[in-house]
C-alpha cells in the first residue's frame, strides 16, 4: 500500500486547555522493527485525553503536579489512544501478512511480558497516539479485528472504555446472578460496564441522571437509580438484599454511601475520580464484613484479547454518540467535557 511522506496530526507541545491542541503536519512515521504502522480510521476520545492533556494525573507524593497519565509527558505528543484501522506496513521481524488487515490496537505500554502484565504507560500520553493519519504501534499490540460485524466507530469506541470495563470486571471476579452498581452510567466506560456486565448474567443497578436515564435503561440496566436523588436510599429500594460488586468510576462522596450497601464479602472497585479523588469511609465496613476495595487502571493483555473475542463476534455494541474530523479534536474533547452525551465521541483523521 502507498503511504505518503507527512500526514495531519493534532498534538499538544504543553499541558492546558483547549487551546493547546494544534493541527500540524508532521512526518509519517515509520515502523520499527517489531511493528507495524495502521492508517487510522476512527480514534475514540476518552477522559484520558482530556486529563493527559490537562496535566490532572499528580504524581505519587505530589498529587498538584502537572503529569501525564504515569509521570512528565515527552512534548510534543500527538493524542489519542483508542485506534481502529488497517495495517499499511510493518517494520523488520513482522509477518507481512497483517498488511490490508483490519485492525485494532491495544493502547497500553505494560510493564512486563506476561499475560498478566500491569499497564504503566499509554498511548496518547507516554508514546504518540492515534489523532493522526497514521500511528506506529508493537505487532504484539495489534488485533486482527478484519472479520467482526463491528464499525470503525464501534470498534475505535473499544479500547479504553471497554477494556477498563472488561479489567474492572474481571478483577471483581463477578459471577452470574450477582448484583452489580454501576455508576457514571451513560459514560463510555459506564455503558461498557452495563452490557459486558449483562453478558455475564449479572443484575444492574446503574446511576445516571435527566435526559441520560433513558438510553442507560436501553443499554441493558435492569434499575436506574437518579443520582439528583438520595442515592443511597434508591439503591436500597432497587437492590434490597444489597449489592454485590460496585463497579465505580466517580468516587468521591460515592464511596462512603456506597460501602455500607455491599453485601458480606462484597467487591467494590474503583476505576475512575469523576466525583473528586477524595474519599472518606467507615472502615469498619469494610473489614467487619471482609469488604474489598480494589483500584483498577484499564486491562492486561489477557483482558484484552477477551474483549477482541468479543468484538469478533459482535457481542458488544458501542454506542457512539457523535463524530468529528479530526481538525475538531478540540471541539469533540470539549462536547466530551460537557458530559451531555451517552455514548463514544469519534474522531475521524
Amino acid at each position: 500500500m502507498t503511504v505518503s511522506e507527512t500526514m495531519r496530526a493534532v498534538r499538544i507541545v504543553e499541558h492546558g486547555g483547549p487551546e493547546v491542541l494544534e493541527l500540524t503536519e508532521v512526518a509519517v512515521p515509520a515502523p520499527q522493527a517489531g511493528e507495524v504502522l495502521v492508517r487510522v480510521a476512527a480514534v475514540a476520545v476518552n477522559n484520558t485525553d482530556l486529563w493527559t492533556r490537562e496535566g490532572a494525573y499528580g504524581r505519587p507524593g505530589d498529587p498538584e503536579a502537572l503529569s501525564g497519565w504515569r509521570g512528565p509527558i515527552g512534548f510534543p505528543r500527538i493524542q489519542g489512544a483508542d485506534v481502529a484501522g488497517r495495517v499499511v506496513a510493518v517494520g523488520a521481524g513482522v509477518d507481512e501478512s497483517l498488511v490490508g488487515r483490519r485492525v485494532v490496537v491495544d493502547p497500553a505500554v505494560y510493564d512486563s511480558e506476561g499475560p498478566d502484565a500491569n499497564p504503566v504507560g499509554l498511548m496518547g500520553s507516554e508514546r504518540d497516539g492515534g489523532y493522526a493519519e497514521y500511528v506506529t504501534a508493537a505487532a504484539e499490540r495489534v488485533h486482527d479485528v478484519t472479520e467482526s460485524p463491528l464499525t470503525d466507530d464501534q470498534l475505535a469506541a473499544l479500547p479504553t472504555a471497554y477494556g477498563t470495563a472488561l479489567g474492572m470486571i474481571e478483577r471483581a471476579r463477578l459471577r452470574e446472578g450477582e448484583t452489580v452498581l454501576v455508576s457514571g452510567a451513560s459514560g463510555g466506560v459506564g455503558i461498557a460496564l452495563i452490557q459486558i456486565a449483562r453478558a455475564r448474567g449479572a443484575r444492574v443497578v446503574a446511576i445516571s441522571s435527566g435526559s441520560k436515564i433513558d438510553p442507560v435503561r436501553e443499554a441493558g440496566a435492569h434499575e436506574v437509580v437518579d443520582r439528583a436523588r438520595d442515592i443511597a436510599e434508591q439503591i436500597r429500594a432497587a437492590a434490597p438484599e444489597g449489592i454485590d460488586v460496585a463497579l465505580d468510576v466517580v468516587a468521591g462522596d460515592l464511596v462512603g454511601e456506597g460501602l455500607p450497601l455491599l453485601r458480606e464479602g462484597g467487591r467494590w472497585v474503583v476505576a475512575g475520580a469523576l466525583g473528586g479523588s477524595g474519599v472518606t469511609f467507615d472502615v469498619r465496613r469494610l473489614y467487619l464484613h471482609n469488604a474489598q476495595l480494589i483500584g483498577s487502571a484499564m486491562h492486561t493483555p489477557t483482558h484484552f484479547g477477551l474483549l477482541m473475542d468479543l468484538a469478533r463476534q459482535g457481542e458488544i455494541q458501542p454506542v457512539v454518540a457523535a463524530t468529528f474530523p479530526l481538525e475538531r479534536a478540540a471541539r469533540a474533547q470539549g462536547e466530551l467535557a460537557r458530559r451531555e452525551h451517552v455514548g463514544k465521541i469519534v474522531i475521524h483523521p
